[in-house]
């Protein structure tokens, strides 16, 4: 069994109550957790990116579970229906990955272009259908989860990356251009890209949410700024983070207050931040206290009013808001 290796109540600069930070050693070394998801049963699955594996984690008994794969699968980010059925990108391999828990069984569908060498980061859109971004490949994408038809759509700008991807209230597909300083969004009647430019060229958007109210949000990992688009005005507000220019915002999400919550990767240990849209002021920031590394991707759970997330120090944590 697998104890639990830190809880850590550290308020910083709050104004709204303690977050409290829990994480649990994963038990594969030097793996890189990331990208945990909690299913409805409530485990917690995660993929081990540099060990080839998914794995599950039972809070309450500290106990872990592994699903090894091939060699050069390099499991990147993953989601889980309302079946439990976990969905997996396979970075390494081309493919879109399904794992059935109860039965073991996996099954691959191979991207359907050869440039799209890597599936990057997986989110739930209209019923029935996964979008996904493929970073060196420069696309984004869908499947279809009835019958695995796998649909590309190439990003304009050369390089563009595409990296974070969301569905916005309305059911548009957004996505970060972590090569470019532009977001994207796929006009679902064309099934095509229109891409917003962001004012500072030397800005580098890696993860991005929408509020309620349709806004999208986003954060420049290489001038650290938090920034919102007004999809309609196309009008967009930056403000410099607690950190400044060497925070490296990474992991980000919205809570349902529309509360957006990231974590600064720059400092060290990182930071856990918090930003309200009402007030326009970051209102919180707690230490990750195994260090972080590197938060790259986060959930929110509204049931349980909490953030899921992995580190580069081999560790998945779960914060629990105020």
């Amino acid at each position: 069994m697998n104890k639990l290796l830190f809880l850590l109540l550290v308020p910083v600069l709050s104004v709204a109550g303690e977050v409290e930070i829990t994480e649990w050693q994963v038990p594969w070394d030097k793996t890189r957790p990331r990208d945990p998801y909690v299913a409805p049963d409530g485990l917690v699955w995660f993929c081990g990116q540099a060990g080839n594996y998914l794995a599950s984690l039972d809070t309450g008994s500290g106990e872990f579970k592994k699903y090894p794969f091939e060699s050069r699968t390099g499991p990147h980010n993953l989601i889980v229906d309302d079946n439990g059925i976990v969905w997996y990108a396979g970075n390494l391999a081309a493919h879109i990955g399904k794992l059935d828990p109860e039965t073991g069984t996996i099954v691959h569908y191979p991207m359907p272009d050869e440039r799209a060498v890597d599936p990057h980061t997986l989110v739930f859109g209209e019923p029935g259908v996964i979008w996904f971004s493929v970073q060196r490949g420069n696309f984004v994408g869908h499947i279809d989860l009835d019958t695995g038809e796998v649909k590309l759509i190439e990003v304009p700008t050369k390089n563009a990356r595409p990296y974070g991807i969301i569905v916005a209230p309305n059911g548009s597909p957004w996505f970060a251009e972590f090569g470019s300083n532009k977001l994207g969004r796929v006009d679902r009647e064309s099934m095509s890209v229109v891409e917003y430019e962001l004012p500072r060229d030397g800005a580098r958007p890696r993860r991005l949410e929408a509020t309620s109210d349709g806004m999208i949000w986003y954060v420049d990992y290489a001038d650290g700024y938090l920034g919102r688009l007004d999809p309609q005005t196309k009008e967009i507000e930056e403000w410099l983070l607690p950190s400044g220019a060497a925070s490296r915002p990474y992991g980000m999400v919205v809570d349902d207050k529309d509360r957006l919550w990231f974590v600064e990767t720059g400092p060290d240990p990182n930071r856990f931040v918090g930003f309200d849209p009402d007030t326009e002021k970051f209102f919180h920031t707690t230490a990750i206290e195994s260090g972080g590394g590197a938060v790259r991707h986060m959930m929110y759970e509204a049931a349980t009013q909490t953030v899921w997330f992995g580190t580069d120090e081999n560790t998945i944590g779960r914060a629990v808001l105020p």
